[in-house]
């Protein structure tokens, strides 16, 4: 399996092991997906639309049951203890909170309640108030914005609201899914700016899925490319941003002439990707 390299003194804080994942008892969606996240640092999971990365992520928080998936082989640990068959709150006990893709904000909720419906596994009123006062300092439109419905706010508003609900569960490592989608390019900037900071100041390890590479590679430490339901690329976000089938296929760029659709599928049955 491919092994992030370790800043010093850091530990695995998650690692997922050649991990299959089948819906509806029949339908196989990840092909033996393994990757692994050292603590404090942010890993990008990349790849188009349909690769796997929702699934990635689901299958780690435990949310699959749901939409009638299953980890069928393979393993999860979570600080070096299996936590694939822990129910998605104990999870979140343990340290670990999804953002999901569209944000799922409750729209007949204030902006306040949904960040406190985050804090649903804690006790303790003034730790949980003290924690809303940092989550307005991160995002100080949020506290604009604290008692208007959720449903009448902005995309990036409802991201923003989203991603503070996860930090009222004092996560060690937040699974955000697609964060940039239907945004515009500034509120994309000014979220990924959080992101990192929260990551240096809270401590916080991301594992996030992105369809926008080019903002993904800036902000991560290291990143995998998922496609079909396997990793075809891993390496660190320098290494990837230099390579040039990810330039070209992932990022738009290309030092020679321009490619046809003909070229792009024989690219995706390239050896040298699966080597």
């Amino acid at each position: 399996m491919p092994t992030v390299p370790q800043p010093a003194g850091a530990q695995p804080l998650l690692v997922v092991n050649n991990i299959e994942v089948i819906y509806d008892h029949v339908i196989l969606v990840l092909k033996g997906v393994s990757l692994e996240v050292a603590e404090g640092r942010i890993v990008a999971l990349l790849g188009a639309n349909g690769a796997g990365k929702s699934t990635t992520l689901k299958s780690i928080s435990n949310l699959l049951r749901a939409e009638r998936g299953d980890v069928a082989k393979g393993s999860i640990e979570f600080r070096g203890e299996r936590v694939d068959k822990l129910s998605p709150s104990e999870l979140v006990r343990r340290g670990v909170v999804q953002v999901m893709e569209g944000r799922h904000c409750f729209a007949h909720l204030t902006v306040e309640e949904n960040l406190l419906t985050g804090a649903f596994t804690r006790r303790g009123k003034a730790a949980i108030a003290a924690d809303l006062d940092k989550v307005y300092a991160y995002f100080p439109r949020l506290k604009q914005r604290r008692a208007s419905l959720a449903g009448y706010t902005s995309g990036g508003e409802q991201q923003m609201t989203a991603l503070g609900r996860a930090l009222m569960a004092r996560p060690s490592m937040i699974l955000l899914d697609e964060p940039s989608m239907g945004l515009a390019p500034q509120i994309v900037e000014e979220i990924f700016e959080i992101v990192r900071d929260l990551n240096r100041k809270e401590k916080v390890s991301f594992l996030l899925a992105e369809q926008n590479t080019n903002v993904a590679l800036r902000f991560a430490d290291y990143g995998y490319i998922l496609e079909t339901g396997r990793v075809v690329m891993d390496g660190s976000t320098a290494t990837l941003s230099a390579n040039e089938d990810v330039k070209e296929f992932y990022l738009g760029l290309s030092a020679g002439a321009r490619k046809n659709y003909r070229d792009a599928k024989h690219y995706r049955r390239r050896k040298r990707w699966l080597a």
